[in-house]
């Protein structure tokens, strides 16, 4: 028996990284997994490999058709709606902030904060028709402890943990709604965003209590944890994953 047995979970940015660890290890616990994401081949990819238990589903997060056609979806081919993921995400350019193009600043909210109310929008009402059930969102620790050079990304991570906060209030009792902060992880994520040579990472993982940075992998187990019953008193958390980044050097 999984954690997650029969749940219908969508999980958004699932082509790759923390998505694409959160939607198999859902799998494995007994879930049916909506594996959503712009990248609709690597979305149909990360499903094929899942098999029967998941179907793909391209789209923009931004557009608010698209996001309530997921939905749907979901509901269409699994008969219902349990768990929201709402995981995806982009890096902002690294630079100062008088540098930053206004373009720039449309792109990353609207993908990484307009992104996350158009899936609890569209998602909520669907949650409901099972009679309640569970949101996760992707926020960072950078809400809390922000790099130089990265305002803007740090700026709409702060919006997601807010955002995570008065949902829970909102939709209690039959809702709840979490976040985890993780902090950077080899993905292609970061392979956007800055330097993954060996010795950048030793280097970043060195600022770390803990010593290490994130895998999806871990992402994946906290997600879990916060979908399964296990954490039916846990709502309005924004969970550190973070190997100690909160607490400072």
């Amino acid at each position: 028996m999984g954690r997650l047995d029969d749940r219908v979970a969508i999980v958004t940015g699932a082509a790759s990284g923390f998505g694409a660890a959160v939607a198999r290890r859902f799998a494995a616990e007994g879930a049916l997994v909506v594996v959503a994401d712009i990248d609709g081949k690597g979305a149909t990819a990360v499903a094929e490999e899942i098999g029967d238990r998941a179907k793909a589903a391209e789209v923009d997060v931004r557009n608010s058709a698209a996001v309530a056609a997921m939905v749907a979806a979901a509901e269409s081919a699994f008969g219902g709606l349990d768990i929201l993921v709402n995981n995806a995400g982009v890096p902002a350019k690294r630079g100062p902030v008088e540098a930053l193009t206004e373009e720039e600043f449309d792109r990353v909210f609207g993908i990484n904060v307009k992104g996350v109310w158009l899936g609890v929008k569209h998602g909520v009402p669907a949650l409901r028709r099972r009679g309640g059930g569970v949101i996760i969102n992707t926020s960072s620790i950078a809400a809390i402890i922000p790099r130089p050079g990265s305002v803007i990304y740090s700026a709409t991570k702060g919006a997601v943990s807010s955002m995570t906060l008065a949902l829970a209030k909102e939709l209690a009792p039959s809702i709840r709604v979490n976040a985890e902060m993780p902090v950077a992880a080899v993905t292609n994520f970061m392979r956007q965003s800055r330097p993954t040579d060996d010795a950048s990472i030793a280097a970043m993982a060195a600022e770390l209590p803990l010593k290490q940075l994130c895998e999806p992998e871990d992402v994946a187990a906290a997600m879990t944890f916060l979908a399964s019953d296990e954490a039916r008193l846990i709502t309005g958390v924004c969970l550190h994953v973070d190997g100690g980044r909160s607490l400072g050097t």
